[in-house]
């Protein structure tokens, strides 16, 4: 079985080496849909293949990129330098900020918060399946765990501004992922 969470968030970048002028030369924002399909082999207690609620890290994740601007790592300094000068949300990121590249990286990430989610409400083999990014209305990428071949960065990689990371609820999550820490599934009574 399949379920699907739906995330929003406002962003801006700029999309080098695109064929698009407009895209690859002017900054510029899109409202962005994220779709996260999650799969298992049976249902849990309350006949869910994942309470929502354990999401939560997925959320904060996605809403990192809210109103902030996402900065390739392959930008000119100087770019990088005026970009931090003048944002305090910044998403410096090692993918250009494309919806192919938020997909990928986006499904590398999220895959990272599941598997380090702890699941205690019996739970089957919970996979993350895709991610799909909505651009546009009328334009999206999917990035399916095959894609998993494409990544060529790590977590250490993404860099989230202190603005980003000062507006979490839990400002050591980010370390604690990249620690492979398991998020503790605080959110059912025993």
């Amino acid at each position: 079985m399949i379920i699907r969470k739906k995330f929003r968030f406002e962003g801006a970048h700029i999309v080098r080496n695109c064929s698009s002028k407009l895209c690859r030369e002017n900054i510029h924002g899109h409202s962005y849909e994220v779709e996260v399909f999650i799969k298992s082999n049976k249902l849990d207690k309350g006949y869910m293949v994942l309470d929502f609620i354990l999401l939560g890290k997925v959320g904060e994740f996605i809403n990192s990129f809210d109103h902030a601007y996402s900065l390739w790592q392959g930008e000119k300094p100087e770019i990088k330098e005026a970009v931090y000068q003048i944002n305090q949300r910044v998403a410096e990121i090692p993918v250009s900020p494309s919806a192919e590249g938020y997909a990928l990286m986006f499904l590398y990430v999220i895959d990272k918060i599941i598997r380090n989610t702890e699941l205690k409400n019996g739970e089957g083999d919970i996979q993350l399946q895709s991610v799909r990014v909505h651009e546009t209305q009328t334009g999206y990428a999917e990035a399916f765990t095959e894609d998993f071949a494409l990544v060529d960065f790590t977590l250490d990689d993404i860099k989230l501004s202190e603005g980003i990371q000062t507006e979490w609820d839990d400002m050591d999550w980010w370390q604690e992922l990249k620690e492979q820490k398991v998020f503790p599934n605080t959110h059912l009574e025993n």
